[in-house]
């Protein structure tokens, strides 16, 4: 069997391209539209977690890029105070080996958070967030775990982070 010559190589781009086109087409035609950064209701907003830490810094990046609304390192100046009140990690046992070896283990990372208007009324009363991922075990794996456990907990950060992005996109202020 000979390999595909540049016409047929030339042809197939071009099938794709057509099918990539129209795809794009229709799923303009039927508004659909990735979600972009949501715009919040404040303009200023102190976040109580040190931005020297991972979750910090991500915060402050997201809520830099929603173009309406700054960070305010002065809690007095902030028009919205968001205090992180817990953001717990922890890891369960799900199942066992009949040897009694740990074969599944389940993460769970939960966030809990309150948004306070400049006068301390509660604009999100504290609410509580949780992300759960699952994985298996393996003792001859260890190292090649903990990598996975560390990026299963980075991913668990991002899913909440975004939850919570959009529960400070749908608090209101009042009057």
């Amino acid at each position: 069997m000979t390999a595909p010559g540049p016409v047929m190589a030339t042809a197939r781009r071009r099938l794709l391209g057509g099918a990539l086109g129209a795809a794009a087409l229709l799923l303009s035609g039927c508004g659909f539209r990735l979600r972009g950064p949501q715009a919040l209701d404040f303009a200023t907003v102190h976040i109580s977690v040190p931005e020297q830490s991972e979750f910090g810094a991500q915060l402050r990046r997201l809520v830099a890029t929603t173009g309406t609304t700054r960070v305010e390192e002065d809690a007095a100046k902030a028009e919205a105070l968001l205090q992180i009140l817990s953001n717990d990690r922890g890891r369960e046992i799900l199942s066992l080996t009949g040897a009694g070896k740990v074969r599944e283990y389940q993460l769970v990372q939960s966030l809990r958070f309150q948004l306070l208007d400049r006068a301390g009324k509660a604009l999100i009363p504290p609410t509580s967030l949780t992300a759960r991922r699952e994985y298996t075990f393996d003792d001859s794996q260890v190292l090649g775990k903990e990598q996975e456990e560390a990026l299963l907990y980075r991913d668990m950060q991002n899913d909440l982070v975004q939850q919570l992005m959009r529960r400070l996109a749908a608090a209101r202020r009042s009057g």
